[in-house]
């Protein structure tokens, strides 16, 4: 693992308190290609967990706040009429960036939520019948509120499906959460002291290397039998789809390189996948009467597998 990217580990759970293992799951997405779903209560931090690592990166960083009258050219972008120039002029939308932060994406009809759709799969944006790529290095940061549903619309499973992580944002323990309120108290805590550890040519070339990263025939063998697993329980309605295990292992190569590793354990499986299929799977009915959740049940499906040596 290159030092730049150690370090910006180091001053991410340095300003991000309470959320280590969050911290590193998202960095692994975004070194995976991937993009990300965060749930969490309002207040746990999560914007700011976004920005910071955008800042860290040396990325340009987008938040838009999704709303019931967000319309989709208002993520993607527009033409209009100039009419000194006599010509239309095509103005993009704040998807033009590196790292974006959609805000209660829940909140906004299933229209607009599918304008990210053609961004977060394929790179790329049409607008008024024109394609314009993306950049190379483009980030989707979701979050959304699991204790409010009035007035929220829930992704569809398609575009669940195009999430790599679903992240559960925690609150902190009593130290941590003591910690934040002291920092905030006695003003030690400035988001502008916050500098670019990487930069964007440094990122890309460690995507490169990570995509070296050895995964094994075993190894693989091991994602495809719990991503199999998956639609052949009983207390599992829907399974996992293919996308499932390509996610799987592109994160479990981000999650080793960041362990300083250039193959992939089995462990490194286990770590990312209750995050990579918790928003692919759905449980029977009959399942959640019992209470059980999905989490569970992907632990208990995991652990009834083989590991190979």
């Amino acid at each position: 693992m290159k030092p730049e990217l150690a370090s910006l580990l180091e001053k991410y759970e340095q300003r991000i308190l309470g959320q280590s293992l969050n911290l590193k799951l998202l960095l692994s997405s975004v070194l995976a290609g991937g993009h990300v779903l965060l749930e969490g209560v309002p207040g746990t931090g999560k914007t700011q967990m976004v920005r910071t690592l955008a800042t860290l990166l040396g990325g340009t960083f987008t938040r838009i706040q999704f709303t019931p009258d967000l319309l989709p050219s208002d993520i993607t972008g527009s033409t209009i009429y100039n009419m000194k120039e006599g010509s239309f002029q095509t103005l993009k939308g704040p998807i033009f960036t590196n790292i974006l932060l959609a805000d209660e994406i829940n909140r906004t009809p299933a229209k607009t939520q599918a304008a990210l759709l053609e961004a977060m799969e394929e790179g790329q944006v049409t607008i008024q019948g024109d394609t314009y790529p993306l950049s190379d290095v483009f980030f989707v940061v979701a979050t959304q509120n699991p204790i409010e549903f009035e007035g929220t619309y829930p992704l569809p499973e398609a575009q669940q499906d195009r999430f790599l992580f679903k992240l559960h944002v925690n609150f902190p323990s009593l130290e941590e959460e003591t910690n934040v309120l002291k920092q905030v108290i006695e003003k030690s805590y400035d988001a502008s002291l916050v500098q670019p550890v990487l930069d964007m040519e440094t990122f890309l070339s460690i995507r490169r290397e990570i995509e070296r990263i050895t995964v094994s025939e075993s190894v693989l063998h091991y994602i495809m039998q719990i991503v199999r697993k998956t639609r052949e329980e009983d207390s599992i309605r829907f399974g996992a789809s293919t996308r499932a295990g390509i996610s799987i292992g592109k994160a479990a190569q981000a999650w080793a390189y960041l362990s300083g590793r250039d193959y992939v354990t089995p462990d490194d499986v286990k770590i990312v996948t209750k995050p990579a299929l918790r928003h692919r799977i759905q449980l029977s009915p009959h399942t959640e009467l019992e209470g059980s959740t999905v989490d569970q049940i992907i632990e208990e499906l995991v652990g009834a597998i083989p590991v190979p040596r």
